[in-house]
């Protein structure tokens, strides 16, 4: 998964949480400039994955709702799918590496002695 990608899932899980949620507090979330979240929303509205809606309210004169298009459903999903392969991979690397340390660990303290601190003597 490209970093764009793991961008492009993120605005998407965002917007389908949160359909009203502005490109200030998606940026704000996502960790990001505001011209980066506007760029990702440019880039989703092109594609066809994304539309947005106005619509008024009293207290703000023009806001957005953003949804998810049918074709932004199955993109997200399948972005899911590979965020979620991508995660599992982390997993098991972290735990091969967890075991491979405690099995160098054992290795090579004294059976009784406790690891990782020296002998006050």
């Amino acid at each position: 998964m490209t970093p764009r990608e793991a961008a492009h899932y993120q605005v998407l899980r965002l917007i389908e949480e949160q359909p009203a949620i502005s490109q200030r507090e998606l940026a704000r979330t996502l960790g990001v400039s505001l011209g980066k979240t506007h760029y990702l929303l440019k880039a989703l509205l092109d594609k066809g994955l994304v539309k947005a809606d106005n619509f008024r309210r009293s207290d703000n004169k023009l806001a957005y709702a953003y949804l998810l298009t049918p074709s932004g459903i199955t993109a997200k999903l399948d972005l899911t799918r590979a965020f979620l392969r991508l995660k599992e991979g982390e997993y098991r690397a972290a735990h091969e590496e967890i075991v491979r340390l405690r099995l160098e660990l054992d290795a090579a303290a004294p059976p009784n002695a406790p690891v990782g601190r020296a002998s006050a003597r």
